[in-house]
Formats: C-alpha cells, structure tokens, sequence
C-alpha cells in the first residue's frame, strides 16, 4: 500500500528504530505519551486491529511478546506496562501498530490509552483501546475487535 507511512518505517524516511526482524520493526513514537513509548508493526501490512480474525490470534501474541521483550530491556517491571492497539476509528495510521508502554504516562495522555474491563462473556468492555492480551482472547474466542464490548 504505497500512502501508508508505516509501510515505509526506516531510518532513512526519519523514524527511530530500535528493533527489527525479518516480519516486525519497533521504533520510538515521535509524540510519546510515557517516557517509553515504542509502536511495534508488522512489516506485511494489516489495515488495523478490526481486521484481525481469529487466525491472527498468535499475531497478537507474538507482538505482545516482542513488547515484553523490549521493555524487559530496558528493565521495567510487568506493573508498569501497557501494550495495546487503537480501535478505528480513534487510530491515526491505518497500519497495525501495537503501543508499547511503559509507564508512567505524561500529563493527561493516560486517558487515550484507558482499557476498559471485560464483563459476562466479554473480554474487553466499551472503549476504543484494547489491550493486546484481551484482543488476543476476544480473537480466540471467535470476535471481532471493535469499539463495543467484544
């Protein structure tokens, strides 16, 4: 897809790559909103989490892998993570990018991120970020990822 920036991530087009294999990259967000704060995508481009079916579960969870990953690196504590993706139409890429955070957040950019608790047979409630974990579930289970409780 050539007018989608995180199709072309690479030093050369200005963004700051801290990890790379041969089907995901990681950078550093350009506004981060936490003093950690890397956007992990694939290389292969994914419109975004709400295309995701089930067979993508073990997408999900291999990102959040990386993410843990790279904040073991830089030695933060599983408390103080947060890894997840925006739900369209509250993203600004359409590219699948996972956050990955870590915390604390920057002044008032907590609430962008806010993840809203699951309920009955639900793993995530109504809000427009998702945790990778919960949409790693909600996938499993045969859902799709939306801003309604999935």
């Amino acid at each position: 897809m050539e007018s989608c920036q995180f199709c072309h991530v690479s030093a050369t087009n200005g963004f700051n790559i801290i990890w790379e294999d041969g089907s995901f990259v990681a950078f550093r967000d350009r506004r981060p909103a936490s003093e950690h704060h890397i956007q992990l995508i694939p290389k292969r481009h994914i419109e975004s989490v709400k295309t995701l079916q089930k067979q993508d579960a073990e997408l999900v969870r291999t990102m959040k892998s990386i993410g843990d990953k790279l904040l073991d690196d830089l030695g933060l504590p599983p408390s103080m993570r947060i890894m997840g993706f925006h739900i369209p139409p509250f993203n600004s890429v359409n590219h699948l990018h996972l956050h990955v955070q870590g915390l604390p957040y920057n002044g008032l950019r907590r609430a962008k991120y806010h993840m809203s608790s699951g309920f009955g047979p639900f793993h995530k409630g109504f809000g427009w970020f998702i945790g990778a974990e919960q949409a790693a579930r909600s996938l499993e289970s045969g859902r799709s990822i939306g801003v309604f409780p999935c």
